[in-house]
């Protein structure tokens, strides 16, 4: 078994390597479904490591595939998205964004340049595991349908087959050096909201005369909001004890001071844990909506966007690699994270094959590395780095030997 004295010294011998990587693609950034230079470049970086790898997955996908000994044993995946953000960075650092209006707000930029560097270990360590790992580099993770998806539909999890799936998340709110775990249910599905409350416009001195959508659609959404919002409004109902969020972001109609509009849209978004009690949120929706709405005499028109579903831990295997990161690390370094209703379509992945989804520590509040994920500040302590290749390829390791 390799020791983590070996991987530390490895992860420090390409921790430069992997900060310029990460500041090239931080610089270079590309939105979703549109990785182009950001895949020819991670291709470049494999086949100047003599790393093997396929592509062609949904145009940008790429798939790196290290051989150990008796490859055909088992098959781990380690997974990083390469896609940014429509964010203009306001970040004053000599890797700043070069293209207006497009940032790497979310870490993608980490993700894949820790990838690339745990495949530089993986490989430098080849004969000493049994086993194969796919490295998956993936378009699109910020956007509808999702670049997981589109790549498990395109065989990612296949040819070999995958046994176990890894990947990991930037957190800004942790202080670089320490890593969090969540076993079981961690992150909610989510699915966007649309509701198109048609009335009838006219003067807003003659109300008499209209159908106002906007009292309308503000008695749907009071109406949602005791049915999903208000403390124990699930007792006794198929949704009992499982979160769930349903919460209205957008009201948007073109009247004025004195017109009282036609339509009105509104729009929010829907996140649980369980997918019969998703499926069940929608059903209600519709119903409320269609109820609210005949009551007034007028149509809305209801449509549900489906998104990523609920990102769930394998319980064995994420224990195993808590353990894994203590003896790593060391157990202060270690957390273990509450759940989140945020979503991440690594999710798509975890349905699929037992999978482990960490938190990686990038904050630094003595430098003032603060910012959150999606904010045009939004930067990383790069020490993180080297922490994140090391610890990755060390879970792989340990899963593959075991």
């Amino acid at each position: 078994m390799t020791s983590n004295k070996k991987i530390k010294s490895l992860a420090n011998h390409y921790f430069s390597k992997v900060t310029e990587i990460r500041r090239h693609l931080h610089q270079n950034p590309e939105l979703s479904f549109k990785e182009y230079e950001t895949s020819k470049y991670i291709q470049d970086q494999l086949t100047l490591s003599e790393i093997k790898f396929k592509t062609g997955y949904v145009e940008t996908g790429i798939v790196a595939i290290i051989e150990g000994k008796n490859p055909h044993k088992k098959t781990i995946l380690l997974r990083a998205d390469m896609d940014a953000l429509p964010i203009d960075e306001k970040n004053n650092v000599d890797y700043k964004s070069k293209k207006q209006g497009i940032m790497h707000a979310c870490g993608h930029d980490a993700h894949s340049a820790i990838a690339l560097g745990s495949a530089f270990i993986l490989n430098d360590l080849k004969n000493d595991f049994e086993g194969t790992v796919k490295i998956m580099f993936q378009p699109g993770e910020e956007l509808l349908p999702g670049g997981a998806n589109l790549m498990i539909e395109a065989g990612v999890l296949d040819n070999p087959k995958v046994d176990k799936a890894l990947a990991l998340h930037v957190f800004p709110s942790m202080e670089v050096g320490k890593v969090g775990f969540k076993s079981g249910m961690y992150m909610a599905s989510s699915d966007e909201l649309y509701i198109s409350v048609i009335g009838k416009g006219g003067h807003a001195a003659m109300p008499n005369e209209c159908i106002n959508p906007l009292i309308i659609a503000s008695e749907i959404i009071l109406e949602i909001n005791k049915l999903f919002m208000q403390p124990n409004s699930l007792k006794g109902t198929p949704g009992e004890n499982i979160p769930t969020v349903v919460v209205f972001g957008k009201i948007d109609g073109k009247g004025a001071t004195n017109v009282i509009p036609s339509v009105i849209e509104i729009a929010g978004t829907i996140r649980t844990m369980d997918e019969s009690w998703r499926e069940s949120i929608h059903q209600q929706i519709k119903s409320l909506v269609n109820n609210v709405s005949l009551s007034f005499g007028i149509e809305s028109i209801v449509r549900i966007e489906k998104g990523y579903p609920f990102l769930v831990n394998d319980i064995s295997f994420t224990n195993n690699c808590f353990e894994a990161a203590i003896n790593y690390l060391g157990e202060n370094q270690v957390e273990v994270l509450p759940l989140r209703m945020t979503a991440e379509d690594f999710a798509f992945i975890s349905q699929k094959v037992p999978s482990c989804f960490f938190r990686l520590g990038t904050g630094n509040k003595s430098k003032g590395i603060i910012s959150g994920v999606h904010s045009s500040n939004f930067d990383i302590d790069e020490k993180s780095l080297e922490i994140g290749i090391g610890l990755m390829a060390w879970l792989a390791l340990n899963e593959l030997n075991s």
